[in-house]
């Protein structure tokens, strides 16, 4: 269990950065090369490679190499348990939220008759 929230912290500290969220956007539509991960950023080359380091270390990546070229694919599996975590919150928020509107709902329709009740008294 402590092995699956270490996991967790790793996955949710990668997603912090957003030249690294901007990566797995890219790498999710189809597999690149490291030059091409770097083309689009005024980033250093050792700077892009960290980035991929840190999403390599949280299994949000896998590369493979082919000659001297590295190749970047997405590695979906942490995303999904990453998910079904923040499935538990929603759950519980959307529920919280609903609890709340009924209860708005409910002081709306009894002040509206309050008020009523006070004119219809005057």
């Amino acid at each position: 269990m402590v092995e699956y929230y270490l996991q967790l912290n790793s996955v949710f500290g990668s997603l912090a950065d957003a030249t690294r969220r901007d990566i797995l956007k890219r790498v999710a539509k189809k597999e690149l090369s490291v030059g091409e991960i770097a083309k689009p950023y005024r980033l250093t080359f050792a700077a892009i490679s960290k980035h991929l380091m840190v999403l390599e270390k949280a299994k949000l990546i896998v590369k493979r190499r082919e000659g001297k070229q590295q190749y970047v694919q997405l590695a979906p599996a942490q995303l999904k348990n990453a998910a079904d975590y923040l499935a538990n919150y929603q759950k519980l928020w959307e529920g919280r939220l609903d609890s709340l509107e009924q209860y708005l709902l409910t002081l709306k329709t009894h002040g509206k008759q309050s008020s009523k009740q006070y004119k219809n008294r005057r």
